[in-house]
């Protein structure tokens, strides 16, 4: 049975992966340190974590495995649910795969060092669009299919 497990903290598609998931009759867990809104959907569950360092991350990582789908943007546990056979999107779309997550991994750790060896350097993320909802949608679509037909 295929779970769709959502890093839900500061997650910008959670709506959209509840359709998809709704659209597709497949139960979600929506893991976070508190702070949103339950759903009122039967197929949803809150899941509420203790406080502390990546509680969410090793709940879902713990749980995540082959048909199952991730969404999150911690790169980390991404790389824990590939591994554990799980298929990974960022909100913004991007597949992370066996294939490719170790890259993300070593960019990820590159601009760690930099952020550390600047502190005065200044600017953030770029800013979630339209767009990246829309190829959020489509690459959500597309894994759900995929891991249900597996």
């Amino acid at each position: 049975m295929t779970i769709l497990y959502i890093d839900a903290d500061a997650c910008p598609v959670k709506a959209e992966a509840e359709r998809v998931a709704s659209r597709h009759r497949v139960a979600v867990r929506m893991v976070s340190n508190g702070g949103i809104r339950p759903s009122q959907n039967p197929l949803v569950e809150t899941v509420i974590v203790p406080e502390g360092p990546d509680a969410a991350d090793m709940w879902i990582a713990e749980r995540c495995g082959r048909g199952d789908v991730v969404v999150t943007q911690d790169i980390p546990l991404a790389a824990r649910c590939v591994e554990a056979g799980a298929r990974v999107i960022k909100p913004n779309g991007e597949a992370l795969t066996a294939a490719n997550v170790g890259n993300a991994l070593a960019m990820r750790d590159l601009a760690a060092d930099l952020r550390a060896a600047d502190p005065f350097r200044q600017g953030g993320g770029k800013g979630f669009t339209k767009a990246d909802r829309a190829r959020f949608l489509d690459a959500l679509e597309r894994e759900m299919r995929a891991a249900l037909t597996a």
